[in-house]
C-alpha cells in the first residue's frame, strides 16, 4: 500500500520537530509548500512500481542527496552573503574539498 500525501505531510511535520526548517519570510503557507512536495514525492514513488526494490532504493537515495547537496549549497551561499561564518564542520569540508582539488591539479 503506497503512502498518502497526507501521511507523508505528517511525518515530514514530525520530523520537523526535531530539525525544524525555517521558513523565513515566504510569501507561501508552511503547510501548503509541505504538501505540494508529499504530492510530488509520492507521484515520484507511484511512477517507480515497476522498479526493482534496489532500484528504488537507489533512486530516492540519489534524490536524497541531490537535495542535501543542494540546501548544503545554498544554505552556504547564505551564510557567505550576509557575512556570517559557515561553522567548523563546513569549514573542514570546504577545505578538505579545497585540497582535493589541489592534489587533482598536480
Amino acid at each position: 500500500m503506497p503512502i498518502k500525501p497526507e501521511d507523508l505531510t505528517a511525518l515530514m511535520q514530525e520530523v520537523e520537530q526535531e530539525d525544524p526548517i525555517d521558513f523565513a519570510d515566504l510569501p507561501f503557507p508552511e503547510d501548503e509548500l509541505r504538501q505540494l512536495v508529499a504530492i510530488q514525492l509520492c507521484e515520484m514513488a507511484a511512477s517507480m512500481d515497476s522498479f526493482s526494490t534496489e532500484d528504488k532504493l537507489m533512486t530516492l537515495l540519489a534524490v536524497s542527496a541531490k537535495l542535501v547537496l543542494e540546501n548544503m549549497v545554498l544554505h552556504i551561499q547564505l551564510l557567505r552573503r550576509d557575512g556570517l561564518p559557515v561553522g567548523n564542520d563546513v569549514e573542514a569540508l570546504l577545505q578538505r574539498l579545497k585540497k582535493g582539488e589541489n592534489d587533482e591539479g598536480q
